[in-house]
């Protein structure tokens, strides 16, 4: 680790970045300031207006558009800079991880501090960095057309990118931290593969319930509704049946509720699992860990749903999926050989 320990803490910090990227994200989203900078300038778009006539020309800007026209069309100035503001903030954020990304990478290049095969990797992440950028500006161009909100499988696919960018960048950390792998045993490794495939698409639903504001309806638990089984509420949605589950709000909360299940099971499962053959210190740790951390993830989602998505449970419940990706990726290292 001493020979690598500036590309690691690079990396790390990295993942520092996009963890509060995430965090404000989840923020512009909450507080629907998403569709406030309706125009994407890379270099001037930097700095916020600096006076009022720069100001009144934004706000001027934004009420061409649908969000302004059909839902917002009472704001005042004062309205528009305080949603200004985060998205403001979430596009600046994304410009400095872009630089914190690529002009350490340039540097640990040309003073051979990157083997082959590290290199690879960090132009895998360049690549995932930029793509994220493109997803962010596809997912607010979605809204500017004749809709006052962003589409869903937009916002989830920018969203999943961030995800996955991260755990990522801490994978190629923990190659660098963790050179000499162990032999594990394979079933246990493929399956926690499989509860990581199932962690990350129901962060993909869990994005397309907030892209659909599906978490402000049943908001009841365990049942969606009272007095109702589950099946008797989620199938009151729009034909075909199958567009329910990845178009409907009842759909979509449907499946993002029964998905925390199979993650709290699944994990379960591992728990249970690995109590039978001898572990690392590390492999116990991370499992230990992924106990404690879905079972705070469950218990977020259950209050963040019966109390009708408050702020800062929302943002509490993004976090919790963020650190349960985090401590699975972690996990799997240990157990890949």
């Amino acid at each position: 680790m001493k020979t690598n320990r500036s590309v690691i803490y690079w990396l790390l910090l990295g993942c520092a970045l996009i963890f509060i990227m995430v965090l404000v994200g989840g923020i512009t989203r909450l507080t629907h300031s998403g569709l406030s900078i309706s125009d994407y300038k890379l270099i001037s778009g930097t700095l916020p207006p600096m006076n009022e006539q720069e100001w009144q020309d934004a706000f001027e800007l934004y009420q061409q558009y649908p969000e302004y026209q059909k839902l917002n069309y009472h704001f005042t100035i004062e309205d528009f800079k305080s949603i200004y503001f985060w998205e403001w903030l979430h596009r600046v954020i994304g410009r400095f991880i872009g630089i914190v990304f690529i002009l350490p990478f340039l540097y640990f290049i040309f003073t051979k501090k990157l083997d082959i095969s590290t290199i690879k990797k960090c132009l895998v992440l360049l690549v995932l960095g930029g793509f994220q950028g493109f997803l962010g500006w596809y997912m607010v161009k979605s809204g500017l057309v004749d809709r006052p909100d962003v589409s869903h499988y937009r916002l989830a696919a920018h969203l999943t990118t961030a995800f996955l960018t991260f755990a990522y960048s801490l994978w190629v950390a923990l190659d660098l931290m963790y050179p000499t792998k162990k032999e594990v045993d394979k079933g246990t490794r493929n399956f926690i593969r499989l509860s990581l495939v199932v962690v990350v698409i129901q962060i993909i639903w869990g994005a397309f319930v907030a892209g659909l504001d599906a978490g402000f309806i049943h908001n009841h638990w365990p049942l969606m509704s009272e007095g109702k089984l589950m099946h008797e509420t989620v199938l009151i949605e729009q034909q075909p049946v199958l567009n329910n589950f990845i178009k409907g709000k009842s759909g979509v909360q449907f499946v993002h509720r029964y998905l925390a299940y199979a993650v709290v099971g699944l994990i379960a499962l591992i728990w249970h699992r690995t109590r039978k053959i001898t572990l690392s210190s590390l492999q116990k740790n991370g499992i230990n860990v992924l106990l404690v951390l879905v079972a705070l993830q469950f218990l977020l989602g259950v209050f963040t749903l019966i109390l009708a998505v408050p702020l800062w449970l929302g943002i509490a419940h993004q976090i919790g999926a963020f650190f349960l990706l985090a401590a699975m990726t972690f996990t799997l290292h240990r157990f890949t050989k």
